[in-house]
């Protein structure tokens, strides 16, 4: 939820829409969260993610080889995807206008034996590159 929320709020505040990005994603949300920030965007933010909209720990794994299950760390891999593939796929030309969601949350054991929410943060950062 911290990632739509964040998303929804960044919308709002700038008047863009998804479709205004030619890229749209989040750190590191694993498949399933992919898919429930599909939904929750249709759901809560009204708005679509669609095609453009893709998650960073998705793209940097091979989840047919390697058995990571949910991925990994949501800066990491954000890190890694933007200022490495998606920054050269900006100079190349391929993308104008990207915005990052870069997410992360506080896993403690204790938090979630006393039946407590994990604490989330996202971050949105809009690139656009001019000619």
């Amino acid at each position: 939820p911290g990632a739509v929320d964040t998303l929804t709020s960044h919308f709002a505040d700038t008047g863009r829409g998804p479709e205004f990005y030619d890229l749209i994603v989040t750190g590191d949300l694993g498949r399933f969260g992919h898919q429930l920030a599909v939904r929750l965007a249709a759901e809560r933010g009204g708005f679509t993610l669609s095609d453009n909209y893709q998650d960073c720990g998705v793209m940097i794994y091979d989840f047919d080889k390697q058995d990571v299950h949910s991925g990994g760390s949501g800066c990491a891999c954000s890190a890694l995807v933007t200022y490495g593939h998606l920054y050269h796929r900006m100079l190349r030309g391929d993308l104008k206008r990207l915005l990052l969601c870069a997410t992360g949350s506080l896993h403690s054991p204790t938090s979630v034996q006393q039946g407590n929410n994990i604490p989330v943060i996202a971050h949105a950062v809009s690139f656009e590159m001019t000619p």
